[in-house]
């Protein structure tokens, strides 16, 4: 596992960042590694979940295909009687 040395941080983002850890329970050091996963870690979804994601923002279908094709064929045979 490799290592992250950041200098010059102001020291009340120090202080802040011990006082979180503090609050939780948790070493200065595991406090910092928890944000950097949290706003690093992974970006990608997975196929299900990208899937469930859209799910819930599409309307539900109310229509069925064989409701279409049978309204095209009704105006096809509407417009056909209209031209002769």
């Amino acid at each position: 596992m490799g290592q992250l040395i950041v200098r010059g941080l102001d020291g009340r983002l120090i202080q802040t960042l011990k006082q979180r850890a503090a609050r939780a329970g948790r070493s200065a050091e595991a406090e910092h590694r928890i944000i950097l996963e949290q706003v690093l870690g992974p970006e990608t979804e997975t196929f299900a979940e990208a899937a469930a994601r859209l799910r819930a923002r599409t309307p539900r279908q109310t229509t069925n295909a064989a409701d279409i094709i049978r309204q095209d064929r009704d105006r096809d045979r509407d417009h056909a009687g209209v031209n002769r």
